[in-house]
């Protein structure tokens, strides 16, 4: 267990937030890391809060030259990424001080190349708004179609096994992007621990209307994966099915 994790954390505007996630990964047990953050263009003083950081050299910090989105942020930090693993760490998220020491040895110990784990759903001062969210043990290529099942902040796979990965540029569903590029070289399996909180925030994409995430679920398949309008409407349609699947079993 010596391997360099890449950690990757898109952020926009994010101040208030941002120390926490730092301040996470800097409490890991497992200490070969390094932190790669793109910020895109944020307006208030994301940047001021990460500069405090950077005295720890595992700690990169790059600023979009525009504001471009977080598909083409994740981008470039993976293009940058020297890590034999890559996990991703949103900017507001936060993850337990185990997160990394354990996910490695679950996947090093059973030969998996793609896992991801258990994380609860935290507001914007901590507190706990749902303990466990959850998901299937195992996950092909065909069941990652079905739906998102990974949280984006728990994922972590083998690039010596997957090797570099780049999405299209999609407002939403960018990770889900990610996964279904991954899912069509190795299997995802859960480590079933709660090894990080996902931060809900008024305000967040993921709280748009429900036609608008319908169609950006559409968008995934039609541009992401290069799908015609009527595979591209049967998959979202999937995707609404096992969406309420997980509202009822995973959570």
């Amino acid at each position: 267990m010596n391997d360099l994790v890449s950690i990757i954390t898109p952020s926009y505007n994010t101040s208030n937030f941002i120390g926490q996630t730092i301040q996470s990964v800097l409490n890991q047990t497992y200490n070969n890391w390094e932190m790669i953050i793109i910020d895109d263009c944020s307006t208030d003083n994301t940047d001021m809060v990460v500069k405090k950081y950077l005295n720890d050299k595992r700690i990169f910090f790059f600023v979009n030259e525009k504001n471009q989105g977080a598909a083409i942020s994740r981008n470039k930090a993976l293009k940058m990424a020297k890590g034999r693993w890559i996990a991703f760490l949103d900017s507001d998220d936060l993850w337990d001080k185990q997160k990394l020491e354990r996910q490695i040895q679950f996947m090093e110990s059973h030969n998996y190349y793609f896992s991801y784990t258990n994380y609860c759903e935290i507001d914007e001062n901590n507190e706990i708004l749902n303990p466990l969210i959850t998901g299937p043990r195992f996950i092909n290529k065909r069941r990652m179609f079905q739906y998102c099942w990974p949280g984006c902040l728990t994922v972590m796979y083998d690039s010596k096994k997957v090797g570099l990965i780049q999405i299209k540029n999609l407002k939403k569903n960018n990770d889900y992007a990610l996964w279904l590029k991954i899912s069509q070289h190795v299997n995802c399996y859960l480590l079933d621990s709660t090894l990080a909180s996902y931060r809900k925030r008024t305000g967040s994409i993921s709280n748009h209307s429900k036609l608008k995430l319908i169609r950006y679920h559409y968008y995934l398949f039609r541009k992401g994966e290069n799908k015609n309008a009527i595979i591209s409407s049967l998959l979202t349609l999937q995707n609404l099915f096992f969406g309420l699947v997980k509202k009822i079993k995973y959570k």
